[in-house]
């Protein structure tokens, strides 16, 4: 997260990595969670000759970009915070685009004092427009699965609603498009005792 674009190019370039994610927090944000603020790219500022800039670096180091990665919560139950998330996972989605990277990996969201039940209309109110814009896009969005349980102000649902196969089923009916899947991380599938191999069976298109 102390790097800058351009060394985690070369650290990945040293190391033998194809490519990397990288991030894409707004360069004011708040959010002092670990790994929130880090901003690789700064997507508020993208313009031709910065894209034009990206590029050069990855011819350099041999490392490509495979996606843009941003992770708030959309879905905050203060209306202000989650429209803050949304515009900027808006940018991201434009700055792929621009960028040539194909996918946009990020959290569905959550209000952590609401079962997941009572979530899936507001799922939906945030979450067809940001389909919809990748649709146009041709960018495609990956969902992590990471429960985001890691502190007092996440309990006692965490922050993010894509934590299990029940609730893919769920929101892959409800938000059908080739455009939004998973970034799927077997790591919180462990800690949360779900059958790797069959979740990724099912899921895996």
């Amino acid at each position: 997260p102390d790097l800058s674009l351009e060394e985690v190019l070369a650290f990945a370039a040293d190391e033998g990595f194809d490519c990397v994610e990288v991030m894409c927090w707004p360069t004011d944000a708040t959010d002092q969670r670990r790994y929130a603020g880090v901003t690789h790219i700064d997507v508020a500022q993208l313009d031709e000759r910065r894209v034009q800039e990206v590029h050069e670096l990855t011819r350099k180091y041999g490392v490509g970009i495979s996606a843009l990665g941003y992770y708030p919560n959309p879905l905050a139950r203060d209306e202000v915070e989650s429209n803050t998330y949304v515009q900027h996972i808006a940018r991201v989605i434009d700055a792929a685009k621009l960028l040539g990277v194909e996918v946009v990996n990020t959290f569905v969201g959550r209000d952590p004092a609401l079962p997941i039940e009572r979530q899936w209309d507001r799922v939906e109110q945030v979450w067809r427009p940001l389909v919809e814009r990748a649709e146009e896009a041709g960018v495609k969005i990956g969902i992590e699965n990471c429960p985001m349980l890691f502190t007092l102000d996440e309990w006692p649902g965490g922050k993010n609603l894509a934590i299990s196969p029940a609730v893919w089923r769920e929101l892959f009916q409800r938000l059908p498009s080739p455009n939004l899947g998973l970034n799927f991380d077997p790591s919180h599938l462990i800690w949360q005792g779900i059958d790797i191999g069959r979740a990724l069976s099912e899921f895996a298109d």
